[in-house]
């Protein structure tokens, strides 16, 4: 590490957060650091992807004195400053839920973080129905073939120099993918823990690892248990602008304050029933709306605390 006796800041990308250490990247090398007690009394938590400024540097150790303004963060897995989310489905064994991809694109999209669907195992079956379904959804759809490296290259090149979080149920196949992504991926993974003496990251944390595109990955927890409001709250009055392929037939129903549910008039569930918007997003929707109808105002605070 390079002499630190005339460096008195340092800008810096945190890697990982736990038990109140942070494991941070700069120019220079990682530090162990601290958060100024100031960022706890306005209940703000440093996490993973958080770009920091640290003082009172001294060895590998510093103290975190400045945290920049987000872009976007997640609540659960703690993960800040995404530019993309990679969900991982399988074409089978586990066969995709769909509900569930589909509200993690719904965060995603309220979030303003590109999404990316990933399908994997289409060796054992194809899907092309998972093209049709998703083609106007705002989300790239890749479908991995592992004869055909540009599939998964693809992923690559949309990871230089961004920070991206990938996730899926287990069994699709992510450490497959991870690992053709960057030979050195499980390696990785176990390199900072090392270092500094400490276990595994856990389903509890997110940690980021550097790419050699110069771009970061966080490994999260899989979704089979996924629940919205663990990401972010959604109102029912913004659900709609979270489905892409609804925003052509908004402004046209026969109701100003249309919900899209059931409403005479509705140029949204006309386009479903004529087969311009999939029969399934729409029912993710409808879902969807139910659920932020039961959402109480103390939720609400909650969740921006």
């Amino acid at each position: 590490m390079e002499n630190m006796n005339n460096i008195n800041t340092l800008d810096g990308i945190i890697l990982k957060s736990v038990g109140g250490l942070c494991i941070t990247e700069t120019p220079v090398g990682i530090f162990e650091c601290k958060a100024r007690g100031i960022f706890r009394k306005r209940n703000i938590s440093p996490c993973a992807g958080d770009k920091v400024v640290l003082t009172e540097i001294s060895g590998n150790t510093a103290l975190i004195s400045e945290i920049l303004p987000r872009k976007n963060s997640l609540i659960r897995p703690p993960l800040a400053n995404l530019d993309n989310i990679v969900f991982v489905i399988s074409a089978c064994e586990p066969s995709p839920n769909l509900t569930l991809l589909d509200k993690f694109l719904a965060i995603a999209e309220f979030k303003k973080i590109k999404s990316v669907i990933a399908v994997t195992k289409l060796d054992l079956k194809k899907a092309p129905e998972l093209s049709e379904i998703y083609k106007n959804s705002g989300a790239e759809l890749i479908e991995i073939d592992y004869e055909s490296p540009q599939s998964y290259m693809r992923i690559f090149d949309l990871t230089a120099g961004k920070v991206t979080a990938f996730t899926g149920n287990t069994g699709v196949g992510k450490s497959t993918l991870l690992n053709h992504i960057d030979k050195e991926f499980t390696l990785k993974t176990g390199e900072i823990s090392k270092k500094l003496g400490r276990g595994r990251h856990t389903t509890r944390t997110s940690e980021l690892y550097k790419l050699s595109n110069g771009g970061y990955i966080a490994d999260t927890p899989g979704f089979s248990k996924f629940e919205t409001q663990k990401y972010d709250i959604i109102m029912k009055d913004e659900l709609a602008d979270c489905f892409p392929e609804f925003r052509e037939y908004e402004g046209k129903c026969r109701f100003q304050d249309c919900s899209h549910i059931k409403e005479i008039g509705c140029s949204i569930l006309k386009a479903v029933n004529e087969g311009e918007i999939p029969r399934s997003r729409h029912s993710s929707y409808v879902e969807m709306y139910e659920e932020a109808k039961q959402i109480k105002e103390w939720e609400i605070k909650k969740n921006e605390a």
